[in-house]
């Protein structure tokens, strides 16, 4: 912790702009292995949001290591910065009464329950976007499993590093059972919009 710094109250509070904006700020929390489908999904709610008039952006893994969690590799401790800075960065878009959409593999169960703790009860919405390994191996539009496989890339989800899967998510998307389009019907069942 550190000394000498004191949280400075907002002039306006999140429950504030949530009734200006009439919607509910809420982290939706998109895991699952790399290839499944949850930068696409992600994105593909986002524009289903605005075209509601709702207030989204979507957070996702490649772009903030481009920027923000740059200096961050795969090793496990990194894993795990990479995630608690997300989830601080979250944090701060549900206090501003956004819908903030999260695409992060976040492979380890206490890494998401940290992020969980961070905001009220009913903030936080674990949308496991789930695809089996040799599905999201031959899906791989960036090749990433192929180089894994052959040892080029070290600490890769689902082939050389683990990847714990949700015990209690609040919604599971099956992208191999369901087309985006739909696993985005879902999505706006779960969050009552219409």
């Amino acid at each position: 912790m550190v000394e000498n710094i004191v949280w400075h109250q907002a002039s306006v509070t999140k429950q504030e702009r949530e009734q200006q904006s009439g919607q509910k700020s809420v982290i939706v929390w998109f895991t699952g292995l790399s290839a499944s489908g949850k930068s696409t999904l992600a994105n593909a709610f986002n524009r289903a949001l605005f075209e509601r008039n709702k207030q989204a952006y979507v957070l996702d893994g490649d772009n903030i290591r481009h920027g923000l969690n740059n200096d961050l590799g795969f090793d496990e401790d990194s894993r795990k910065e990479n995630i608690r800075r997300i989830g601080e960065v979250a944090k701060l878009f549900v206090d501003s009464g956004q819908i903030v959409l999260t695409a992060f593999i976040s492979p380890y169960r206490a890494d998401r329950q940290i992020v969980r703790e961070l905001v009220e009860e009913g903030e936080f919405i674990e949308a496991y976007v789930k695809a089996s390994v040799e599905a999201c191996s031959e899906r791989d539009p960036k090749g990433l499993y192929e180089k894994a496989k052959r040892g080029e890339i070290p600490n890769f989800t689902g082939v050389s590093a683990p990847y714990e899967e949700p015990e209690n998510a609040e919604i599971i998307l099956d992208t191999e059972r369901y087309s985006i389009e739909e696993c985005v019907e879902q999505l706006l069942a779960k969050l009552n919009i219409a």
